[in-house]
């Protein structure tokens, strides 16, 4: 199976590229491409860059140029349900805007003409959620918008219009978008690397990098081993 991953920090690209096998490089107008294996599986492996845009654009070319049979979005997300910690793991088993609305007869969340909740494909969530792992692994409601949360009442927003989220990125919807429009399967895995709202949320977040980063991607490692050679 070709999987293409999108990650949107050379952070989270570094962490990845480190684990396949068989590396080669290739440029692809703004985006670099690393292709490899992972066991019995082609990795296609780019950064698209932080937000929305950057995410669609990258998931758009890396579909042109490769015709992946399924997208994982993956890297790090803010945990907004009390049940998370920092280093946990939530797969999205539902993607949503938490900044998008197109007024009445909308749903708050909806672009227009298009589904509110983008769905993850089951195949890989469920593969996901069976992991043998110490790392929490939480199936569920992914938010996304072009913020970095950091305020307690922008926080307190998004779990009013979504009670049920369990992380925030810049990222998952709109490549879930993308391969709603395109049929790629699609599921994003994102590790928490802090909570929004907490004391020293900023902190928290530098510590993930400095001190957690690298044993955090083992779980991320453990999963793409795990993937199945066909959907």
């Amino acid at each position: 199976m070709k999987i293409g991953i999108i990650t949107a920090m050379s952070s989270e690209q570094k962490q990845l590229a480190n684990q396949l096998e068989n590396k080669t490089e290739r440029k692809e107008g703004p985006f670099t491409y690393i292709e490899g294996n992972i066991k019995q599986n082609t990795i296609i492996l780019m950064q698209c860059g932080i937000g929305k845009v950057n995410a669609a654009a990258g998931t758009v070319e890396l579909i042109r140029n490769f015709q992946p049979d399924c997208i994982i979005s993956t890297g790090v997300a803010g945990g907004i349900d009390t049940c998370l910690k920092v280093m946990d793991v939530v797969v999205s088993q539902q993607i949503v805007y938490h900044d998008v609305w197109c007024g009445e007869g909308n749903a708050y969340g909806q672009i227009q003409g298009l589904p509110t909740f983008f769905q993850g494909n089951e195949t890989l969530f469920q593969c996901a959620l069976s992991l043998d792992t110490e790392t929490a692994i939480h199936g569920g409601l992914i938010c996304t918008g072009d913020k970095f949360i950091t305020d307690r009442s922008e926080l307190n927003e998004i779990k009013h219009n979504f009670p049920e989220g369990l992380a925030v990125d810049m990222e998952s919807a709109s490549i879930a978008q993308v391969c709603y429009l395109y049929q790629i399967p699609f599921i994003s895995f994102r590790i928490i690397s802090d909570t929004p709202g907490a004391d020293k949320h900023f902190e928290q977040y530098q510590n993930f990098w400095g001190e957690m980063a690298d044993r955090s991607f083992h779980v991320t490692e453990t999963f793409l081993k795990a993937l199945p050679n066909k959907l």
